[in-house]
């Protein structure tokens, strides 16, 4: 079961996680939010216990950060 959260606007994303390869060779998790369960982009996952979601207030964004 995928983290859902329902934005200002009453709209529901879902969160997914895939690996990427940056330019050194280092590998990194990339979060993102999509409005369907499944993605061919990434694989849905459950929000890590280090990271939080904040919302844009203006246009109902949503991003994923690390907890201060």
């Amino acid at each position: 079961m995928a983290y859902k959260h329902t934005n200002s606007k009453g709209v529901t994303y879902y969160l997914h996680k895939t690996e990427v390869t940056l330019k050194g060779g280092k590998q990194q998790t990339i979060y993102f939010f999509a409005k369907t369960e499944k993605n061919d982009k990434g694989t849905p996952c459950d929000l890590p216990e280090d990271r939080e979601v904040n919302e844009n207030p203006r246009n109902g964004f949503l991003t994923v950060s690390r907890k201060k």
